[in-house]
């Protein structure tokens, strides 16, 4: 690797991965600090590493900002494009002699992609010339698929990527943020299809073994869900609980495209083929859409015994004291936890608050036998959960009337001795399909939510007695 300070500046030649892949980091090391001390000092703000990268749904609209505000506004966002077009001269200057299209040194001004497309640049090996012409060994007669993907098997599974990536980004945004659907067109096409167009790609033109074929899927599914936690589409917990079922998917996605290369008729119809993967996702998206599945209604029992009788259960039942913090990673990680329970009223009518570290459910209650038993509505649900992300706050819909409990009940149950059986029931429906699958994280996450109550009450209950 050879550079010298002149070859920052010109478009002609070539660079190798090493020298494209330095001037890339060291250009961005400069302008980020560059833009932090011009935040910082100049306008006193702070400027994070993700604020490259802040979605255009979150962006402030400057007509909505005072007009003292709108000034220093445009002053930041000009000082920070002059930043920008200097250090856009450096990088694609080199990514445009690092490729042989100026459609990817265009890539480096848009978000997201100018980092999945410099990664690429740096992992793609250079092409064999002949002369001053990169690509004159390739017939100009070639399908272009054969034109751009290189020989090599890191540079034809990096292009693979790199042409799936948007795509199941564009068909992402698309079901989640625009139809609301969170069905089988996101959690069952997109993978499936990631997997098997991605394999297809791969290995065209080229012989590849199973096991690459299927690590190309799998990469696909997994590069998405990064770039969905970096343009703040997702949180971290939300795509650890889809990462089962869409890597499954990307798996049986990338066979199917294994099977399919093995075909003598593949590279024949390898355009149709992919054309149909291509429609796969949207088409489903719309079926999702135009049916409008009826979420089914599931119920959560948790059980505990207690020994103390079912009066003394019964008070904490009914309002209990503030519970400690938890403990377990998965209320930690996010998710909604009860923190205490307070009671408005006696009686039928009468109003429970279970506050919940998002809020609190508003539960009327509908039958009051006590110390038998409890039993409530739930008429208005906090979110469910806070997203682990790097940005300061993302709240994607399926925040909102997604996952949605009912009703709830408190079973009081006399046993020899003196103790109590405690059982308690949630009632919830969640708009998320395959709805078996979201069952499992659901139905999990509701037992561990009983369990913490119902531990405390125990705890309270078996101290104020013995």
């Amino acid at each position: 690797m050879k550079l010298k300070f002149a070859d920052l500046w010109r478009w002609e030649g070539t660079v190798d991965r090493g020298t494209d892949a330095l001037v890339g980091v060291l250009g961005f090391a400069i302008k980020h600090n560059l833009d932090r001390f011009i935040a910082g000092r100049v306008f006193h703000r702070s400027w994070g590493i993700f604020n490259h990268w802040i979605p255009v749904s979150r962006a402030v609209r400057i007509a909505r900002l005072s007009a003292r505000r709108r000034i220093i506004s445009r002053r930041h966002g000009r000082a920070f494009a002059a930043l920008r077009l200097g250090r856009g001269h450096t990088n694609s200057s080199t990514a445009a002699r690092r490729w042989f299209a100026s459609m990817v040194s265009c890539s480096f001004f848009s978000p997201l992609l100018n980092l999945f497309f410099f990664a690429l640049l740096c992992v793609l090996p250079q092409r064999e010339q002949s002369g001053n012409l990169p690509l004159e060994s390739i017939s100009p007669k070639a399908p272009l698929l054969a034109r751009i993907l290189p020989k090599s098997a890191m540079g034809s599974a990096a292009m693979s990527l790199a042409i799936t990536l948007p795509f199941g980004l564009v068909f992402t945004v698309f079901g989640a943020s625009i139809l609301q659907e969170y069905g089988w067109g996101l959690f069952v096409a997109l993978p499936f299809s990631l997997g098997l167009a991605s394999t297809i790609i791969y290995g065209y033109g080229q012989p590849r073994s199973y096991g690459s074929c299927v690590l190309v899927a799998c990469f696909s599914t997994i590069f998405l869900g990064c770039a969905l936690l970096a343009v703040a589409v997702e949180g971290i917990v939300c795509l650890v609980m889809a990462g089962p079922l869409a890597l499954a998917l990307s798996l049986m996605g990338g066979s199917i495209g294994y099977w399919i290369l093995r075909a003598r008729w593949y590279e024949r119809r390898a355009p149709a083929v992919l054309s149909l993967v291509l429609f796969l996702v949207p088409a489903i998206q719309f079926i999702d859409r135009a049916a409008a599945f009826e979420p089914p209604v599931f119920a959560v029992r948790t059980a505990l015994e207690i020994q103390a009788p079912p009066e003394a259960v019964w008070r904490e039942v009914v309002a209990s004291t503030e519970i400690a913090a938890p403990t377990e990673l998965l209320f930690r990680a996010g998710i909604a936890y009860p923190v205490r329970a307070e009671i408005h009223g006696r009686g039928p009518g009468a109003v429970r608050l279970c506050i919940f570290s998002t809020g609190p459910f508003v539960e009327p209650i509908e039958i009051w036998d006590a110390p038998r038993q409890l039993k409530f509505s739930v008429t208005s649900n906090p979110v469910p959960m806070q997203e682990w992300t790097p940005h300061s706050h993302i709240e994607p819909p399926h925040l909102h009337g997604f996952l949605v409990s009912s009703g709830g009940q408190f079973f009081l149950t006399p046993r020899a001795g003196g103790g109590t059986l405690l059982e308690g029931t949630t009632w919830y429906r969640h708009s998320l399909w395959p709805a078996a699958y979201w069952r499992l994280w659901s139905d999990a996450i509701i037992h561990r939510i009983h369990l913490r109550v119902l531990r405390h009450i125990k705890h309270r209950t078996e101290k104020t007695v013995h």
